[in-house]
Order: C-alpha cells, then structure tokens, then sequence
C-alpha cells in the first residue's frame, strides 16, 4: 500500500528515516533536504516515522450522552436485530436532528462487535 501525502508535506517516510539516521546538523541537514529546521528537530524527537493520529484517541459519539450510548449498545446486544433494523427503531422517532442519526447509526456499528461474542447456533 502506498503512502498518502497531503499537499503540504514536505517529507516522506523515507526522508523521515534519513533524517532520523543523519549526524548531521540540523540547520545543515535543513538545507540539504530543503526543509524547515524545525521539521528535522521534530522528526529527530520522534521514535517513528509515521505521521502522528490527528482527532480524537478514542472514538465517541458527540451528540449522545454515555447513557444514550450504552442504551443503544445494550439495545442492539439484546435484540440482535440487523444493523439497519436498529437504525430504524432508533433513529426514525428521532427525525429533529440528523446528527443523532448519524452518530445513533455508528455507535450502532460500534455496537456489531458484540456479534463476536454471540455463540453461533
């Protein structure tokens, strides 16, 4: 799989590495790739390569409540409805704000993990 750039990077994985390997100065090892030296002094802190996760570190809902959250787990637990029945039952009556129904359906899709746990008959 390739790697994704965005349009202001100004690195890749390999040039992180590099940069990451160098004993070179920063300042000199800046001008030599073109870079910020402040791009090579963040790269040198890091311990790995990748780009670092941007958004939340856990996934959430924003407009349910935790309550909310793990009625609609313990919902699609104990019903074992299809995911589009329960994104029926749950959010039609909620028509007023869309975001509930979206964030309804992917906690929904959270919530199919459980299928794992279901013995199979």
């Amino acid at each position: 799989m390739g790697q994704f750039l965005h349009s202001s990077a100004t690195t890749t994985h390999a040039i992180r590495a590099l940069i990451q390997r160098s004993q070179a100065l920063n300042a000199a090892l800046s001008r030599e790739l073109g870079i910020n030296v402040k791009t090579v002094a963040k790269w040198r802190q890091r311990e790995r390569v990748e780009d670092a996760r941007m958004g939340p570190k856990e996934a959430r809902s924003t407009t349910l409540s935790p309550d909310e959250e793990a009625a609609v787990v313990a919902f699609r637990c104990h019903t074992l409805l299809p995911l589009d029945d329960c994104f029926m039952l749950i959010a039609r009556p909620c028509r007023q704000c869309s975001q509930t129904s979206i964030s309804v359906s992917e906690t929904l899709k959270r919530a199919s993990q459980f299928n794992t746990l279901i013995p199979k008959s």
